[in-house]
């Protein structure tokens, strides 16, 4: 019970704060619904690009990538603080100065309308396949496991997962339907202050338990434990091999922040350009420090449950809910939840302004 009520609290909380900031705002025109007037400063930016990029999928995936390998998947995190500081240098000036509403009509201006109507469609096609899915999925997976959705309704597990995954659907719709941008970019600014809080809380809970209440102790147990498991460079049968970083993996990651509508679009609706660079960049830097609260405790599980976790995709779920105390675990939740509205009304809304607009 005081798991669920500290979930509820703090998830209210974010709704009703969203509210009375953006309640008004003008939406009737196409920049104060699709780019939030144009108002965004540094924080909301930063704080919305963590909380788009951030959500279940990658707490539980990476997690489950340093039990089953080592730290090398960290790789997609240090090289996304590289590649944010280029974008807000190089292409953030270049979408302001052209006042854009989407990525394609940058491309109409560098090609042709032909250009622009075909890029619009492969990005839409991709949300629905490749974007939205995999978020609801992995989010009403975390969900379900820590509220037990499927024992609390008494309905089988796939169930479970289905009406979780319908919940998180309707009420992010409803954050981007009715708010827009701003009300998006606001709740994920609260709901990330949140998640660095929570996320700090699993590994801090993790190295006291393994250090019998000593947090520097369990740190330097850990490491003399599972010196193999803090590799960082990886070899050719891990997630990704350090020679990746500066091939393939720089051009994904320009791709996806500096092209994808649905990144990019919290960079065209900053109130000027200093604003829009210092909230790119300091996304950037957040993104160094994200392996401590998605990869660790995956080193951390490996230490205390042994190798032989069933399903390492459900161990980050069950490493909460065996560390933290139950009003802690609700609040976690709360911001669990928020990461995966934030990654689905982000994905809804940017689908919505390409739609429209183009």
């Amino acid at each position: 019970m005081l798991m669920f009520l500290s979930f509820i609290f703090f998830t209210a909380l974010v709704a009703i704060l969203t509210y009375y900031k953006t309640k008004g705002d003008t939406l009737d025109t196409n920049d104060g619904y699709f780019l939030g007037g144009r108002s965004l400063t540094a924080g909301f930016i930063a704080g919305s690009l963590m909380l788009t990029n951030l959500s279940p999928a990658n707490f539980a995936g990476m997690s489950a990538q340093s039990y089953t390998h080592n730290m090398s998947v960290m790789g997609w995190e240090v090289c996304s603080g590289i590649t944010l500081v280029l974008v807000a240098m190089f292409l953030v000036p270049r979408y302001l100065k052209g006042g854009l509403t989407t990525i394609p009509e940058f491309l109409e201006d560098r090609f042709d309308p032909g250009v622009r109507k075909f890029v619009t469609y492969l990005f839409l096609i991709s949300y629905v396949l490749n974007g939205l899915p995999p978020t609801l999925y992995a989010g009403a997976l975390v969900m379900s496991q820590l509220f037990d959705i499927s024992g609390v309704l008494g309905v089988s597990y796939i169930a479970g997962i289905w009406i979780t995954v319908w919940a998180i659907g309707i009420i992010g719709a409803i954050y981007a339907i009715f708010g827009g941008l701003k009300a998006v970019a606001f709740s994920d600014t609260l709901n990330g202050i949140g998640l660095i809080i929570g996320g700090l809380s699993v590994p801090y809970f993790g190295f006291k338990f393994i250090g019998d209440g000593s947090f520097t102790r369990g740190i330097g147990e850990l490491v003399l434990a599972h010196p193999e498991k803090f590799d960082a460079i990886g070899s050719n049968s891990d997630p990704i091999p350090f020679t990746t970083l500066f091939t393939g993996m720089l051009l994904v990651n320009l791709y996806y922040w500096g092209t994808d509508q649905g990144i990019m679009q919290r960079a065209l609706a900053a109130k000027n350009l200093k604003e829009g660079q210092k909230g790119v960049m300091f996304a950037g830097l957040l993104k160094i420090f994200t392996p401590i609260i998605v990869i660790i405790p995956g080193i951390i599980a490996y230490h205390i449950y042994g190798a032989n976790f069933a399903e390492p995709d459900l161990m980050y779920s069950h490493l909460i809910k065996g560390l933290m105390p139950k009003y802690f675990v609700g609040f976690f939740a709360a911001v669990m939840f928020g990461a995966v509205l934030s990654s689905y009304n982000s994905t809804l809304n940017s689908a919505s302004t390409l739609f429209c607009i183009n």
